[in-house]
């Protein structure tokens, strides 16, 4: 089946390359180091013209993370790394330039940074050949069966770490398990967020005795002061006597719902404010005009540095790493991906603010975590934009539940810390030296 695999992704070749000049064409950052994508000048010039440093490369650990989501996922393990083995050098890869853009403003120059290539046979050699990891360690659920083959025949341990299989992905890789079920036995163990989890995965083929849950990594959060300080200075920008609704991680389709919304519960709360936060950066010029376009008075934030004209409606955050600080500023959150079938994105950081957070009805990527926030009473989940209406209503004209709900989500952050410890632990397994 591997060679099968392999087979198909030549054949490929020409789809992946269109894609991603597509990609390219709707953010020109996709140019920036595109030869990485296939294996080439992986190493940083500092790094690739000192022998010195080179050298520190050698022995290290790498970490994946497909894009921002799973850096900020990341961050708590990595700054573990970084104080446990200060004598190993840390290379973290993404497939995105958010991605990309968020490793550098977490970690500066602490770590190195690279794309990921394609999983061609090739272009992983070169990878491996380059960064030379002696520990392998993947955020989530990214097989690529070529690099993890690559890596077993270089007796290079793999952990994949915050795992998470929802139903939908556990039938698509039933249907190839002669492919996944030997490559999986290959990696050395699995840190997943729960038993559902661990179930799907030994179910398509991973040996039960490398997988652990461990709970999910992200909850191994705590706001800093830095952040509530800046929160409190953005907030002073958009008016402390205004109601101020976030919506953050918006997809296409998401946006018209949640200013539907919006506009209907403005009849009710005066002087409502609406922070749109659209998942990708490409599209935020299209969420402006979309704004305009309902005659609502917007204004972008990367224009508006100090203050915003009292007159504004909608407020477009089209800047990048910056979702959690908004929460923190607001009054409530909902979390985009919901309202549509994206599957979610991540609630925790909104519990962290200690802001009530709202979600919609989609959240299958989330599913354990969704479901332990409205346990908890920390959140509220709708099925569509006149719920959500409703609900931002409710909240904002009751400060008192709308405060228990954050206080609540700040009390599950607390309940359901300990993966990180657990993950640590795995590592140590692995004899670093």
């Amino acid at each position: 089946m591997l060679t099968l695999y392999r087979i198909a992704l030549y054949f490929a070749l020409p789809v992946v390359v269109i894609r991603l000049l597509y990609r390219t064409s709707r953010n020109k950052q996709y140019l920036t180091k595109i030869s990485q994508r296939f294996g080439f000048n992986l190493l940083l010039p500092e790094v690739k013209n000192n022998p010195a440093k080179e050298d520190a490369y050698s022995d290290g650990i790498w970490i994946h993370a497909v894009s921002v989501g799973e850096v900020n996922a990341a961050v708590p393990l990595v700054k573990n790394l970084l104080a446990s083995f200060p004598g190993k050098a840390i290379t973290i890869t993404t497939m995105t330039p958010t991605g990309s853009d968020r490793v550098r403003k977490v970690f500066g120059e602490s770590v190195q940074h690279c794309y990921l290539p394609y999983d061609y046979p090739g272009a992983v050699k070169r990878f491996l050949n380059a960064v030379r990891p002696q520990l392998a360690m993947v955020m989530e659920t990214e097989i690529w069966p070529n690099l993890i083959n690559e890596c077993h025949s270089r007796q290079i341990p793999m952990i994949y770490t915050n795992v998470r299989l929802s139903s939908r992905s556990h039938k698509g890789y039933l249907r190839f398990k002669k492919l996944f079920a030997p490559t999986l036995k290959k990696v050395s163990r699995f840190a997943v967020q729960a038993k559902a989890d661990a179930e799907r995965l030994i179910n398509i083929g991973a040996n039960a005795d490398t997988v652990e849950v461990t709970g999910s990594i992200k909850f191994e959060m705590t706001l800093p002061a830095s952040v509530t300080e800046a929160a409190q200075s953005v907030r002073r920008d958009l008016g402390w006597e205004r109601p101020v609704w976030v919506a953050g991680s918006t997809h296409e389709g998401e946006e018209s719902q949640v200013i539907d919304a919006y506009l209907k519960a403005r009849k009710e709360i005066e002087n409502l404010l609406l922070v749109l936060v659209p998942r990708h950066p490409e599209r935020f010029s299209a969420v402006f005009k979309l704004a305009v376009g309902y005659g609502c008075e917007t204004v972008l934030r990367s224009q508006s540095n100090t203050g915003i004209p009292q007159d504004t409606e909608i407020y477009v955050a089209d800047t990048m790493g910056e979702l959690t600080l908004l929460i923190a500023a607001g009054d409530v959150a909902f979390i985009g991906g919901s309202l549509v079938s994206i599957g979610g994105h991540n609630v925790l950081e909104a519990c962290a603010a200690g802001v009530a957070v709202i979600f919609g009805p989609h959240m299958f990527n989330f599913q354990e975590i969704s479901d332990l926030v409205l346990a908890k009473g920390a959140g509220i989940q709708v099925m569509d934009s006149d719920e959500l209406c409703e609900v931002i209503v409710k909240l904002l004209n009751d400060p008192v539940i709308r405060d228990q709900y954050g206080s609540e989500g700040r009390e599950l952050i607390e309940a359901n810390k300990g993966a990180l410890e657990k993950i640590c632990a795995m590592v140590d397994r692995c004899g670093l030296i």
